[in-house]
């Protein structure tokens, strides 16, 4: 029993990150229809830059916050520079955009930051607690803090904010919001910004326990997509239940089974889920137009 429960809050923890990641790929693509397969590469540039800061050391949390500010940057860039002058694209191509986005970040982050992992230092010390005979790194429970902290922040921004909400204006209707004064493009600039906050932050949180390098992005990219897809692309909540869902299979398939079937298995439920429901399991009755 205490091994079922061990794989469970491993899973748990390390598929808050997903979460994290899902939920922007979900923001994105509500605001501008666009699936951002770079977004695995803001969790690599969160998670490089805070172990070569912390590395050269300054204070964790100053390094997290560089680490923030540097990914966020890049995440505004890649929607100036790639996203913006395409805008008249079709979808198709927006995505290939993106894709070729991540292979170029990736490159950019081997003449940075080499091709060997990057190391940091657990944000708490001592041993690992003990959870119901359980076993579990303390740095999990700052993924968890984390993703609580992040997700209720972004629902106060969506829900409190006069931003958030011509963001969620344009999620619904774009042409709606345009007559209102919103401008699309702007709020596009925004979604990227914030998926590439959220992105660095799960990257930050994670890299004590899975030392990144440059190569971990789209192996990243592909588990938010498959988050964002299981849960429903149209909702956020969905996003961060497929992320949760996603670390668990994982953590379950290299317990029971082994290590190398764990992608085999993610990807066989995403299968499953596009084959059964395509809309996602917690697909809302409005579907995001834009």
């Amino acid at each position: 029993m205490s091994e079922f429960l061990t794989f469970t809050l491993t899973g748990l923890g390390t598929g808050t990150t997903y979460a994290l990641v899902g939920l922007g790929v979900a923001m994105v693509f509500q605001v501008t229809g666009v699936i951002n397969f770079a977004q695995g590469d803001f969790v690599m540039i969160g998670g490089l830059t805070f172990a070569s800061f912390a590395g050269a050391g300054l204070p964790e949390p100053v390094a997290a916050l560089l680490a923030l500010l540097i990914t966020t940057v890049v995440g505004a860039l890649l929607n100036l520079l790639v996203i913006r002058p395409a805008r008249r694209a079709n979808r198709e191509r927006l995505v290939i955009l993106t894709i070729g986005a991540s292979i170029t970040l990736e490159g950019l982050a081997l003449l940075v930051f080499g091709a060997d992992s990057h190391f940091a230092e657990a944000f708490t010390g001592g041993g690992p607690i003990s959870i119901g005979g359980a076993r579990l790194p303390r740095q999990y429970l700052w993924c968890a803090l984390a993703t609580v902290v992040a997700v209720v922040l972004m629902w106060l921004f969506l829900t409190r904010t006069l931003p958030g909400t011509a963001m969620r204006a344009t999620a619904m209707d774009t042409d709606a919001a345009r007559l209102m004064g919103i401008s699309p493009a702007r709020m596009s600039l925004l979604a990227f910004t914030l998926a590439a906050a959220l992105g660095a932050i799960g990257g930050i949180v994670l890299t004590p326990l899975q030392p990144p390098d440059a190569s971990v992005g789209i192996p990243f990219g592909l588990k938010a997509f498959t988050a964002a897809v299981i849960g429903g692309l149209s909702s956020p909540v969905g996003a961060v239940f497929g992320g949760l869902l996603v670390g668990l299979v994982e953590a379950y398939a290299t317990g029971y089974i082994s290590s190398d079937y764990k992608n085999t298995l993610t990807f066989g439920l995403l299968l499953l889920v596009l084959l059964i429901r395509p809309t996602g399991l917690l697909h809302r009755a409005s579907v995001v137009r834009v």
